[in-house]
C-alpha cells in the first residue's frame, strides 16, 4: 500500500505520513529488504549531508543504472565521484557557463517563434525541447546535425519510456518476485544512444584538437585526473549520457512550474515583467527560488549510513538508508510562514538557513549543473516574459504526477499566447 501511494500520489503520501509521524518516518516500499527513513528537519538533513560516513543507497542504482550507466558520476562513490565532480564542474560555473548565453538565447527565440497565437498548449513538452537542444548543443557543440537529430529523437523515447510510475511499478514487482526485468527493454534502447554517443567519441579523438573546442566532450576527453589518467570510452559515454538526460529533464520541469505559478498569481507576474523591464533581475532570482522551493523537481535525495547518525532523538544503525523529503522541508511553516503560498519576496531579503532550501540536494553530492540550471532558467524566463504575454489555460490547480525521478505537472502546464510584445 505504502508502494502504490508514494507512486501515485506523493504528496499526499508524504503530508500524512508527517501529520501523523512528525518530522522522522520511516516507508518500506516494494522490492526494498529494509525500510527507508524520511526526514525534513534542517538540522537533521545537515548532519546526514555534512557527514562523509555515507554513501548511495542502493535505490539509487536500481532506479538509474539501466539507463545512464555503472560509471556515472551520479552513481559512483568516495574518492571516484570526487574526481569525476572535478573534471565536470568547471563546464556548468563562471565564464564558461556564462558563455552558453547566447545558445540558450538562440534556441528560446527558435522556439517561441513557433508558439501559435490564442490557442492552447503544453508549456512542459516546449521547455523540454529547448532543454534538450541546449545541453545537446552544450555537450556536443557544433556536429552532425542528422546525428543530432536522431539522438534527439532517441533521447525523448528513453525519457518517455521511464516515466510512467506503472514502470517502477513493475520493476519493484519484478525483484520482489523473481520475474523479468522490464527494465531490460531501456537497456536495448539505450544501446542505439550508445552507437550514436561513441561515434561522436569517436570523431572528436580523431580530430586531435579536443583542447580548442569549447564543448562539454571535449572539455572531458582531455580532462586529467590527479594520477594523470583519463576517462575511459565507457566513463565517457556514462557521463554523457547523465549529462543529456539529467541535465534538460529536470530544469524543464522547473521551468514548466515556475511558468504555472507566475500565471496563476498575477500580481508577481506583473512585478517581474517590471524589473524585467527595467534590466534588473533581483525579483527572477526570487521567482526562481520560490519556484524551486513550492514544487521541487527531484522529491528525495538520500544517502546509505555508513554510522550511526542521530535523527529527532533515536540513534540509526550503520546501513540504514536516510533521505531529506525535499517538499516537506520546504513547506514546514516554522521556517516558511504560510508554506504553500507562492511569495517570492521571501528570498529578497537572504536565503534561509542552508539545509532549509535543497532543490538541488546537498553535500559532496549536491547536483553540481545547480547553477547552469538557474542560470538557464533566467534567461528562458527572462526571453519568453520580454517577448510573450501568456496566460494559463487550465482553471483547475496542476496536479504533481511522478515522472521517472521527478515530480511533474500531471497536465503539462496548458498555456495560451494572448498577444506579442
Amino acid at each position: 500500500m505504502q508502494t502504490a501511494r508514494w507512486l501515485f500520489r506523493p504528496i499526499e503520501f508524504m503530508d500524512a505520513c508527517r501529520r501523523h509521524h512528525g518530522d522522522a518516518f520511516s516507508v518500506r516500499f516494494l522490492g526494498f529488504q529494509t525500510p527507508m527513513v524520511m526526514i525534513s528537519d534542517p538540522a537533521a538533513i545537515g548532519a546526514l549531508y555534512r557527514g562523509r560516513e555515507s554513501g548511495l543507497p542502493p535505490g539509487r542504482s536500481f532506479a538509474l543504472e539501466p539507463v545512464m550507466g555503472s560509471r556515472s558520476v551520479l552513481l559512483l562513490e568516495g574518492s571516484e565521484h570526487l574526481s569525476r565532480r572535478k573534471a565536470m564542474l568547471p563546464a556548468f560555473h563562471g565564464e564558461r557557463m556564462r558563455k552558453y548565453e547566447s545558445v540558450i538565447t538562440e534556441v528560446i527565440h527558435a522556439e517561441i517563434a513557433s508558439w501559435p497565437l490564442g490557442s492552447s498548449f503544453p508549456v512542459h513538452s516546449r521547455m523540454q525541447a529547448v532543454t534538450l537542444e541546449v545541453i545537446m548543443r552544450a555537450v556536443f557543440g557544433v556536429t552532425d546535425p542528422a546525428r543530432l537529430e536522431r539522438m534527439r529523437g532517441l533521447l525523448a523515447r528513453m525519457l518517455s519510456n521511464t516515466a510512467s510510475p506503472r514502470l517502477q511499478l513493475r520493476v519493484m514487482l519484478a525483484r520482489r518476485f523473481g520475474r523479468r526485468d522490464p527494465i531490460d527493454n531501456l537497456r536495448r534502447e539505450g544501446a542505439a544512444v550508445d552507437d550514436l554517443i561513441q561515434a561522436e567519441i569517436d570523431e572528436r579523438l580523431a580530430d586531435h584538437r579536443p583542447g580548442e573546442r569549447e564543448d562539454i566532450l571535449s572539455m572531458l576527453i582531455a580532462a586529467r585526473f590527479e594520477d594523470g589518467s583519463e576517462m575511459s570510452h565507457e566513463e565517457l559515454r556514462d557521463q554523457l549520457i547523465t549529462l543529456l538526460l539529467a541535465g534538460h529533464e529536470t530544469t524543464a520541469t522547473a521551468l514548466a512550474w515556475t511558468f504555472d505559478l507566475l500565471l496563476r498569481h498575477p500580481e508577481p507576474l506583473a512585478r517581474l515583467r517590471g524589473e524585467l523591464d527595467a534590466g534588473t533581475d533581483g525579483y527572477l532570482r526570487a521567482v526562481i527560488a520560490e519556484a524551486l522551493r513550492l514544487r521541487p523537481v527531484v522529491p528525495l535525495a538520500g544517502r546509505r549510513l555508513r554510522s550511526e547518525l542521530r535523527v529527532d532523538g533515536h540513534m540509526l544503525p550503520e546501513g540504514t538508508d536516510v533521505t531529506p523529503a525535499i517538499w516537506l522541508t520546504h513547506t514546514r511553516a516554522d521556517i516558511y510562514p504560510d508554506p504553500f503560498e507562492f511569495r517570492p519576496e521571501r528570498f529578497l531579503n537572504g536565503a534561509p538557513e542552508t539545509y532549509a532550501w535543497i532543490p538541488f540536494g546537498g553535500g559532496v553530492r549536491r547536483c553540481l549543473g545547480a547553477a547552469f540550471a538557474e542560470f538557464e532558467m533566467r534567461v528562458v524566463l527572462r526571453e519568453v516574459l520580454s517577448h510573450l504575454d501568456l496566460r494559463i489555460a487550465n482553471s483547475k490547480p496542476e496536479r504533481i504526477a511522478r515522472r521517472n525521478i521527478t515530480f511533474s505537472p500531471r497536465g503539462g502546464t496548458p498555456v495560451i499566447v494572448t498577444s506579442r510584445r
